[in-house]
Protein backbone atom coordinates (compact mmCIF):
# COMPACT_ATOMS: atom_id res chain seq x y z
CA UNK A 1 0.00 0.00 0.00
CA UNK A 2 1.13 3.12 -1.15
CA UNK A 3 2.23 5.63 1.74
CA UNK A 4 0.92 9.50 0.74
CA UNK A 5 3.06 11.75 2.78
CA UNK A 6 1.31 15.24 3.83
CA UNK A 7 4.34 17.36 2.20
CA UNK A 8 2.89 15.46 -1.21
CA UNK A 9 -0.96 16.74 -0.93
CA UNK A 10 -1.17 20.28 -1.76
CA UNK A 11 -3.57 21.77 1.49
CA UNK A 12 -7.32 22.42 0.05
CA UNK A 13 -7.59 26.10 0.25
CA UNK A 14 -11.38 27.32 0.22
CA UNK A 15 -12.34 29.72 -2.44
CA UNK A 16 -12.11 33.55 -1.36
CA UNK A 17 -15.23 35.09 0.12
CA UNK A 18 -15.62 39.12 0.37
CA UNK A 19 -15.13 39.65 4.00
CA UNK A 20 -17.71 42.02 4.04
CA UNK A 21 -20.84 40.18 2.99
CA UNK A 22 -23.75 42.36 4.56
CA UNK A 23 -27.59 40.56 5.03
CA UNK A 24 -30.93 42.27 6.19
CA UNK A 25 -32.34 40.43 9.31
CA UNK A 26 -36.29 40.76 10.31
CA UNK A 27 -36.77 40.99 14.20
CA UNK A 28 -40.40 41.39 14.58
CA UNK A 29 -41.64 44.50 12.53
CA UNK A 30 -37.90 45.65 12.28
CA UNK A 31 -35.28 44.69 9.51
CA UNK A 32 -31.54 44.92 10.43
CA UNK A 33 -28.53 44.96 8.23
CA UNK A 34 -25.83 42.80 9.18
CA UNK A 35 -22.25 41.80 7.86
CA UNK A 36 -20.18 38.73 8.51
CA UNK A 37 -17.49 41.24 9.96
CA UNK A 38 -19.70 41.98 13.19
CA UNK A 39 -21.17 45.17 11.73
CA UNK A 40 -24.97 45.77 12.07
CA UNK A 41 -27.10 48.62 10.89
CA UNK A 42 -30.00 50.68 13.30
CA UNK A 43 -33.19 48.75 13.47
CA UNK A 44 -35.28 50.16 10.39
CA UNK A 45 -39.27 49.53 10.12
CA UNK A 46 -38.41 49.72 6.15
CA UNK A 47 -36.85 47.07 5.10
CA UNK A 48 -35.79 49.32 1.58
CA UNK A 49 -33.90 51.07 4.67
CA UNK A 50 -32.11 48.48 5.81
CA UNK A 51 -30.94 47.21 2.37
CA UNK A 52 -29.45 50.37 1.86
CA UNK A 53 -27.55 50.26 4.71
CA UNK A 54 -26.52 47.12 3.71
CA UNK A 55 -25.46 48.17 0.44
CA UNK A 56 -23.62 51.04 2.13
CA UNK A 57 -21.70 49.02 4.17
CA UNK A 58 -20.13 46.78 1.31
CA UNK A 59 -19.07 49.92 -0.68
CA UNK A 60 -17.59 51.88 1.92
CA UNK A 61 -15.82 49.00 3.48
CA UNK A 62 -14.40 47.25 0.35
Amino acid sequence: MYDQHTAEVPPAVPPARPTHEATTVERGSFCIARCRCGWSGPARRSRDLARTDAADHRTSAS
